[in-house]
């Protein structure tokens, strides 16, 4: 098995080659957690989802770990009264850390609704700030930085001086970014407009602030992601992820930091997840083509004639390579949901078919036009070939015209054959493209459902309230839900 991943770095895709043998560090940028994660987000969180899955489907032993973004990330125009966090506490009356707080479960809300694994570690910047003013405090003796008024910078031209190249991942060239730079933020501190902050002096409203060697302060937002992937997975590791729009400058300057700090390059293969767009445009929240991941779910919007299940966004999802544009629209969510269904439906028939039907009808001999093996190797070919989801779906549907013909007496297939066949299934299906059996899912809530109810009769019969009690006996009746009383407890029966 050859896995080749496309490395942003080099522009090309290239044979996967570990660090250490069998194991794999990656590090995905994670949200700035001062407002509700978008769509957008979802998109390129997912992604990786399915990157760290199928990694571990492949047999890695991976380490992924994916950050909070909780502290020092200004807006595009640099101002330090503008920092994210300090002006959304304002606009809702909250404290920093309670805006952070907020969004944060927000976060993880979406990513549990969509199905998405937890990383291995997630780290926060104001967990490790020390190790921040540490990394800072290195570049400013190798000569890398400089203190100014407070805050440290970068020196971008003191890095090109000493032969290293800031812009070799986004490919610009260090005279084109002088040129086109305005310097909006620290004229009077930077000795150059490209230079980047590595730590802020605090303004006397800045609410975030800690005490540093310069004074009180709050990090950068480029030396956050280094400090926490260099600890957690060392001065130089496998991967680095994160959406197409942090290329430059953040990944740019983490690569700076990377090299600057310790002699060697970060990250050897850089991955980043394309844009999401709707109706053919770019989501905006200006011009209104604008909607969030749980308004798409559940139908309050202007945009989709429905709600959706997360799992069949999910799907539509996939059915886009990571690194292509994906856009939706009403019909193309309908039409991912008829895909899903199918294939759910086929899924069900599958898991159905016996090794005594198979016996029964005279087909133990594999005869038919459909190989396993096969088949089984093009979807791991999907794979390998730089995580190619929509590759690996459309073989997915051969198989599922497969099991609709040996429904109906027109594939044969082997008693082994068979037993492997609905374990790759499954796998692929479940646990590499994260779907899930809304079928499944449903049972399970309507179980969970009638164990409250169960449970709220049984108080209410030790309470005597005998109304209550038979009311909602009579009610689950009418709904074709039968209650049965027993010595080991109430069960129901589903009529």
């Amino acid at each position: 098995m050859t896995l080749k991943i496309y490395n942003s770095l080099s522009g090309e895709k290239e044979i996967f080659k570990p660090i250490l043998d069998g194991n794999v560090g990656m590090y995905v940028c994670g949200p700035t957690v001062y407002s509700n994660v978008h769509l957008g987000n979802v998109r390129t969180f997912m992604s990786f989802d399915f990157i760290y899955r199928t990694l571990m489907f492949l047999g890695f032993k991976v380490r992924y770990v994916r950050n909070i973004t909780d502290a020092g990330h200004l807006t595009d125009d640099g101002n330090v009264d503008n920092d994210r966090f300090v002006k959304q506490s304002r606009l809702e009356k909250l404290e920093p850390m309670e805006i952070v707080q907020k969004y944060t479960v927000d976060f993880h809300k979406v990513l549990d609704i969509f199905n998405l694994l937890p990383p291995t570690i997630e780290p926060t910047a104001t967990g490790h700030i020390l190790e921040q003013i540490e990394l800072t405090q290195k570049l400013i003796d190798t000569g890398f930085a400089y203190e100014s008024n407070g805050s440290v910078y970068f020196d971008v031209l003191e890095y090109n001086k000493r032969g290293l190249n800031y812009g070799e991942l986004s490919r610009r060239n260090i005279e084109e970014l002088f040129a086109n730079t305005r310097d909006l933020d620290g004229q009077n501190e930077k000795k150059n407009p490209q230079d980047f902050a590595l730590w802020k002096s605090a303004s006397p409203a800045h609410i975030m602030r800690w005490n540093s060697p310069w004074g009180e302060g709050f990090p950068g937002w480029h030396l956050e992601c280094t400090a926490m992937s260099t600890k957690y997975l060392g001065e130089n590791f496998d991967i680095h992820g994160g959406g197409m729009d942090l290329k430059f400058p953040h990944h740019e300057c983490e690569v700076a930091q990377g090299k600057a700090c310790n002699g060697t390059a970060p990250v050897n293969y850089w991955m980043h997840a394309n844009m999401l767009t709707m109706n053919g445009q770019r989501m905006s929240k200006s011009t209104g083509n604008y909607i969030l991941p749980m308004e798409l779910v559940s139908g309050e919007n202007d945009f989709f004639e429905k709600p959706f299940h997360p799992t069949v966004v999910r799907f539509c999802f996939m059915q886009a390579h990571y690194r292509s544009v994906l856009d939706i629209s009403n019909d193309a969510m309908i039409a991912a949901e008829k895909g899903f269904q199918r294939l759910m439906e086929a899924m069900k028939e599958l898991s159905a078919i016996s090794n005594q039907q198979l016996a029964g009808s005279g087909k133990q001999k594999a005869e038919g036009n459909f190989s396993i093996n096969a088949w089984k190797q093009k979807c791991y070919d999907a794979l390998t070939d730089d995580f190619n989801s929509p590759i690996l779906i459309s073989h997915l549907f051969e198989a599922v015209k497969f099991i609709f013909a040996l429904k109906d007496g027109k594939e044969t297939i082997s008693e082994n054959d068979l037993a492997e066949f609905k374990q790759l299934m499954n796998d692929f299906v479940y646990e590499v493209l994260g779907l899930q059996n809304i079928e499944e899912n449903n049972n399970e809530k309507l179980d969970q459902t009638l164990q409250v109810l169960i449970e709220l009769r049984n108080q209410a019969r030790k309470a005597k309230n005998f109304e209550l009690s038979d009311q909602i006996r009579d009610k689950l009746l009418e709904k074709g839900i039968e209650l049965k009383d027993g010595r080991e407890g109430t069960t129901y029966v589903l009529n």
